[in-house]
Protein backbone atom coordinates (compact mmCIF):
# COMPACT_ATOMS: atom_id res chain seq x y z
CA UNK A 1 0.00 0.00 0.00
CA UNK A 2 2.22 3.00 -1.36
CA UNK A 3 -0.11 5.69 0.28
CA UNK A 4 1.29 4.66 3.67
CA UNK A 5 4.30 6.00 4.01
CA UNK A 6 6.62 3.33 5.52
CA UNK A 7 7.99 0.01 3.62
CA UNK A 8 5.16 -2.61 3.23
CA UNK A 9 2.08 0.14 3.97
CA UNK A 10 2.86 -0.70 7.82
CA UNK A 11 3.49 2.42 9.75
CA UNK A 12 6.05 4.88 9.93
CA UNK A 13 8.82 3.86 12.97
CA UNK A 14 9.05 7.78 13.61
CA UNK A 15 5.41 8.39 14.94
CA UNK A 16 5.32 9.46 18.72
CA UNK A 17 3.76 6.74 19.76
CA UNK A 18 6.62 4.36 19.41
CA UNK A 19 9.03 7.18 20.63
CA UNK A 20 6.97 6.53 24.49
CA UNK A 21 7.52 2.67 24.05
CA UNK A 22 5.00 1.75 21.62
CA UNK A 23 1.83 -0.75 22.42
CA UNK A 24 2.38 -2.94 25.75
CA UNK A 25 -0.36 -5.60 24.12
CA UNK A 26 1.39 -6.19 20.71
CA UNK A 27 4.75 -6.54 19.07
CA UNK A 28 5.84 -3.61 17.09
CA UNK A 29 5.66 -6.48 14.14
CA UNK A 30 2.05 -6.93 14.85
CA UNK A 31 0.69 -2.86 15.57
CA UNK A 32 2.65 -2.32 12.36
CA UNK A 33 0.82 -4.90 10.74
CA UNK A 34 -2.36 -3.83 12.28
CA UNK A 35 -2.08 -0.80 11.12
CA UNK A 36 -2.25 -2.16 7.32
CA UNK A 37 -5.18 -4.15 7.78
CA UNK A 38 -7.09 -1.09 9.62
CA UNK A 39 -6.25 0.82 6.55
CA UNK A 40 -8.83 -1.77 4.55
CA UNK A 41 -11.58 -1.71 7.24
CA UNK A 42 -11.36 1.84 7.82
CA UNK A 43 -9.95 3.11 4.57
CA UNK A 44 -10.01 6.65 6.47
CA UNK A 45 -7.26 4.99 9.11
CA UNK A 46 -4.97 6.39 6.07
CA UNK A 47 -5.80 10.21 6.46
CA UNK A 48 -4.56 9.96 10.19
CA UNK A 49 -2.69 12.59 11.60
CA UNK A 50 0.63 11.62 13.85
CA UNK A 51 -1.63 12.53 16.68
CA UNK A 52 -4.77 10.48 15.13
CA UNK A 53 -2.73 7.50 14.31
CA UNK A 54 -1.09 7.61 18.18
CA UNK A 55 -4.99 7.69 19.74
CA UNK A 56 -5.72 4.91 17.63
CA UNK A 57 -2.88 2.58 18.80
CA UNK A 58 -3.34 3.80 22.48
CA UNK A 59 -7.21 2.94 22.25
CA UNK A 60 -6.65 -0.11 20.80
CA UNK A 61 -3.64 -0.72 23.56
CA UNK A 62 -5.93 0.30 26.21
CA UNK A 63 -8.88 -2.22 25.14
CA UNK A 64 -6.41 -5.46 24.39
CA UNK A 65 -4.62 -4.22 28.03
CA UNK A 66 -8.34 -4.61 29.47
CA UNK A 67 -8.45 -8.51 28.21
CA UNK A 68 -6.66 -11.60 29.90
CA UNK A 69 -3.15 -12.72 28.17
CA UNK A 70 -4.87 -15.28 26.77
CA UNK A 71 -7.07 -13.20 24.44
CA UNK A 72 -4.01 -10.94 23.55
CA UNK A 73 -2.29 -14.02 22.38
CA UNK A 74 -5.21 -15.03 20.33
CA UNK A 75 -5.66 -11.49 18.96
CA UNK A 76 -1.65 -11.42 17.75
CA UNK A 77 -1.94 -15.02 16.21
CA UNK A 78 -5.12 -13.98 14.22
CA UNK A 79 -2.89 -10.92 12.78
CA UNK A 80 -0.25 -13.49 11.71
CA UNK A 81 -2.59 -15.81 10.27
CA UNK A 82 -4.12 -12.84 8.27
CA UNK A 83 -0.47 -11.97 7.29
CA UNK A 84 0.30 -15.44 6.18
CA UNK A 85 -3.13 -16.37 4.84
CA UNK A 86 -2.65 -15.32 1.00
CA UNK A 87 0.46 -17.16 0.74
CA UNK A 88 -0.91 -20.56 -0.93
CA UNK A 89 -2.78 -18.71 -3.18
CA UNK A 90 -0.99 -15.71 -4.46
CA UNK A 91 2.72 -16.27 -2.96
CA UNK A 92 3.18 -13.34 -0.57
CA UNK A 93 1.69 -11.65 2.53
CA UNK A 94 -1.40 -9.83 3.22
CA UNK A 95 0.50 -6.61 3.09
CA UNK A 96 2.17 -6.89 -0.22
CA UNK A 97 -1.27 -8.01 -2.03
CA UNK A 98 -2.75 -5.23 -4.56
CA UNK A 99 -6.61 -3.68 -2.20
CA UNK A 100 -8.35 -5.83 -4.49
CA UNK A 101 -7.21 -9.20 -3.35
CA UNK A 102 -6.72 -7.27 0.35
CA UNK A 103 -10.42 -7.12 0.60
CA UNK A 104 -11.22 -10.53 -1.06
CA UNK A 105 -8.88 -11.96 2.27
CA UNK A 106 -10.93 -10.32 4.67
CA UNK A 107 -13.89 -10.86 2.99
CA UNK A 108 -13.05 -14.50 2.83
CA UNK A 109 -12.58 -14.33 6.61
CA UNK A 110 -15.43 -12.56 7.25
CA UNK A 111 -17.64 -15.52 5.67
CA UNK A 112 -14.85 -18.20 6.61
CA UNK A 113 -16.41 -21.71 7.31
CA UNK A 114 -15.33 -22.01 10.36
CA UNK A 115 -17.02 -20.05 12.86
CA UNK A 116 -14.02 -19.35 14.86
CA UNK A 117 -12.28 -17.60 12.21
CA UNK A 118 -15.37 -15.79 11.78
CA UNK A 119 -15.59 -14.55 15.35
CA UNK A 120 -11.22 -13.59 15.34
CA UNK A 121 -12.31 -11.13 12.06
CA UNK A 122 -14.74 -10.02 13.85
CA UNK A 123 -13.17 -9.12 16.77
CA UNK A 124 -10.38 -7.78 15.15
CA UNK A 125 -12.41 -5.66 12.94
CA UNK A 126 -14.62 -4.22 16.37
CA UNK A 127 -11.02 -3.29 17.54
CA UNK A 128 -10.00 -1.42 14.35
CA UNK A 129 -13.94 0.69 14.69
CA UNK A 130 -12.50 0.92 18.30
CA UNK A 131 -9.83 2.27 17.28
CA UNK A 132 -10.70 4.63 14.69
CA UNK A 133 -14.67 6.30 15.56
CA UNK A 134 -13.67 6.19 19.27
CA UNK A 135 -11.54 9.03 18.81
CA UNK A 136 -13.35 12.50 20.34
CA UNK A 137 -11.44 14.41 18.41
CA UNK A 138 -12.92 12.41 15.01
CA UNK A 139 -16.85 12.63 16.38
CA UNK A 140 -18.04 15.87 14.47
CA UNK A 141 -16.73 14.48 11.36
CA UNK A 142 -18.89 11.15 11.21
CA UNK A 143 -21.68 13.33 13.21
CA UNK A 144 -21.49 11.91 16.39
CA UNK A 145 -23.00 14.14 18.91
CA UNK A 146 -23.07 12.50 22.45
CA UNK A 147 -24.99 14.84 24.84
CA UNK A 148 -25.32 13.49 28.52
CA UNK A 149 -28.41 15.09 28.76
CA UNK A 150 -29.62 12.84 25.69
CA UNK A 151 -32.60 11.12 27.47
CA UNK A 152 -34.12 14.18 28.10
CA UNK A 153 -33.48 14.91 24.05
CA UNK A 154 -35.41 11.44 23.33
CA UNK A 155 -38.44 12.35 25.46
CA UNK A 156 -37.40 9.75 28.02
Amino acid sequence: MEESGAPGGGLARGNPFWSNGGMRSLTEEKALFLEVVARRVVPEVADLDPAGRDRFFRIVDDALMERPPAVRRQFGTLLGLVRWLPLPRWGTSFERLGPERQDRVLRWLQDAPSQLLRAGFWGLKAMIFMGYYGQPELWPEVGYDPRPDGNEVLGG
